[in-house]
């Protein structure tokens, strides 16, 4: 057996074929492939008492439900068990995250190492139950208020919460079986795969819309530029030189040690959460206003208005409304999320225990100041580009006037971010495996 290079390949492609070869990562993978097919086996079964066809045509008159709809991947339309996808346990996550520096209970636990890690786990997926059963609620409201669920007795009404929550906690668990038995973080993967099997429909239905083909083409320009993009900026980085000074004792003598590297500090630290942040507060006019439109058949009102007007899908000036919020909320949050994870990492006050300083900075106050200046010029870079991500959907549908397909930035933003986070962690599982190329 030798380890020999083989022809250039795309390095996902590449790394999928050597890990194959082995047949433990090959177990790890088919695992990882059959929950997906199991959690999207989920997604298409529905509720009883909903009627489909009358559930359907909402959806596609409903721009607002239609993009929610993307993101669990049909679950939504089919009204399933799977209706909320894991997103009760992202929101769970995230809250969580927010409060570990209020809560000085949360902030003990964060630093327990695995074992409060495990801690914190069980509380966001406690957290995760009411967050499910909220959502649940809210849904199922609507569409009894549309006349889709038959039956709203208080008994049909729980037993249809419950089934939802159950829905959504045995997603969360088939994600954690993947962290442990499969390849790449379970729950994104979960999300990854509702987004992704949505794209064939979105794809169809621009192909069927009647759009001219250099529309259709210039937009599929555009997505690839703006892939291209997302993976640029999801690995760039600023490299601050670091310097460890490090005393050894031998044979009675104290020997001074000295060492160089690098702290990577991401241009984008906040990820994809400004998204879903700011995301969440422009839609929230739509969601409530949503539960007061009228009965089909009645005059319109206000609530239609706002449904009609503050989506992703409105058309005339109105639109520069939601898109700018969406915009100028998405540059808000990534400052402030990516000082909310700083001030949790406390790089300065690390740096000093382990006896590492930056060259030519003073540590303690200075070494803070001078992160913090850093972190802020890269931030502008990366808040920027998480805006700019934002409103790209809306800037594509302008240029090219295509209606009809409208990819969500959040949506592109998730698969990336889950292929190449996948990718890098096959790689790994490779190395430690001493394993390149192929072999003969």
């Amino acid at each position: 057996m030798q380890a020999t290079k083989g022809p250039t390949r795309p390095r996902l492609i590449q790394a999928m074929i050597d890990a194959f070869r082995l047949p433990d990562l090959r177990k790890r993978i088919l695992i990882t492939f059959g929950i997906i097919v199991l959690s999207r086996f989920i997604a298409h079964i529905p509720l009883p008492g909903v009627d489909t066809t009358a559930l359907h045509n909402l959806f596609q008159n409903n721009a607002l439900l239609g993009m929610l709809d993307m993101f669990s991947g049909g679950a939504m339309r089919n009204f399933s068990v799977a209706a909320m996808g894991v997103y009760p346990y992202i929101t769970a996550s995230i809250v969580i995250q927010l409060l570990i520096p209020v809560i000085p209970y949360l902030q003990n636990l964060s630093q327990e190492g695995e074992a409060g890690q495990a801690r914190m786990n069980r509380i966001t997926h406690w957290l995760t139950v009411p967050m499910a059963g909220l959502s649940g609620w809210g849904q199922l409201a609507l569409l009894q208020r549309a006349g889709i669920v038959g039956s709203t007795t208080p008994l049909a009404t729980v037993s249809m919460i419950m089934a939802l929550i159950a829905g959504t906690i045995f997603l969360v668990w088939l994600g954690e079986l993947i962290t442990e038995y499969g390849i790449g973080n379970g729950v994104s993967i979960i999300i990854f795969a509702g987004i992704v099997a949505g794209y064939p429909q979105l794809v169809q239905s621009g192909l069927l819309s009647g759009s001219a083909v250099s529309g259709t083409i210039a937009y599929g320009l555009i997505s690839i530029a703006t892939v291209v993009a997302i993976v640029i900026f999801t690995e760039a980085h600023r490299r601050v030189p670091v310097q460890y000074a490090k005393t050894v004792f031998r044979g009675g003598r104290m020997y001074r040690q000295s060492g160089a590297t690098h702290i990577p500090l991401r241009v984008n630290a906040a990820g994809m959460i400004p998204l879903i942040f700011a995301m969440s507060i422009v839609l929230f006019p739509g969601v409530i206003a949503s539960y007061f439109q009228p009965a089909v058949g009645q005059p319109a009102n206000a609530a239609t208005w706002i449904v009609n007007n503050l989506t992703p899908n409105a058309l005339g000036p109105i639109a520069g409304i939601y898109w700018g919020s969406y915009f100028l909320l998405c540059i808000g949050f990534t400052f402030f999320y990516t000082w909310v994870i700083f001030q949790q990492q406390d790089l300065p006050g690390t740096l000093q225990k382990q006896g590492g300083f930056v060259p030519g900075v003073r540590p303690g106050k200075h070494t803070a100041d001078f992160f913090n200046h850093v972190i802020n010029r890269i931030t502008w870079a990366g808040a920027l580009y998480l805006g700019i991500i934002a409103v790209m959907p809306f800037l594509a549908r302008e240029i090219t006037n295509v209606q009809a397909i409208q990819l969500s930035s959040t949506g592109l933003l998730i698969v990336v971010g889950v292929v190449l986070d996948t990718m890098k962690q096959m790689e790994a599982q490779l190395v430690m495996r001493r394993y390149e190329g192929f072999i003969k």
